[in-house]
């Protein structure tokens, strides 16, 4: 076959005039530690949710990175307890701890604990117990303790790698 003759093929025209992205940009006047916009453009009608959406797989599946995995909290026999002198239940406790950011500096798991007596804002802060433990978010607030009573909870850190759905 010759050039004028492949030029007439259906394939040949699709991957030829195909519209490739001329421009691929990080948007730095947003950028934060935990956002990124980052542009790619023009893209052939469909292509953009394609590529997001593998995109996302492959960030999901591969990040590696530290996170609570355990909660035991004193006085709590399941997640929808209601606490004295707490205005949160244990669910939004809980939801509000999935919000704590952590680094780990070992690849072991550790132990750390909450004990703050009220009243007052129980936060990320609060968290105590391995030094190998840092919160980048320490105004992170899990629950708020009214009266005097003492607010505790046991908490594990893990480092793993990709998203796992917790119960």
């Amino acid at each position: 076959m010759t050039q004028a003759t492949d030029e007439k093929l259906p394939f040949y025209r699709n991957w030829h005039e195909l519209i490739k992205p001329e421009k691929l940009e990080v948007d730095k006047s947003r950028h934060t530690d935990t956002y990124g916009k980052f542009i790619c453009q023009p893209l052939e009608r469909g292509f953009a949710s394609t590529i997001g959406n593998s995109l996302r797989r492959i960030l999901l599946s591969s990040i590696q990175g530290a996170a609570i995995t355990t909660v035991k909290i004193e006085g709590a026999l399941h997640e929808f307890t209601s606490m004295k002198d707490i205005i949160e239940d244990v669910s939004e406790i809980i939801l509000n701890i999935k919000q704590v950011r952590i680094k780990l500096n070992t690849l072991d798991s550790q132990r750390v604990y909450i004990e703050k007596t009220g009243p007052g804002s129980v936060t990320a802060g609060d968290i105590t117990g391995s030094s190998s433990v840092e919160i980048m978010n320490p105004d992170q607030v899990i629950c708020t303790v009214t009266g005097d009573n003492t607010f505790l909870a046991e908490l594990t850190v893990e480092w793993g790698k990709g998203y796992q759905p917790a119960e």
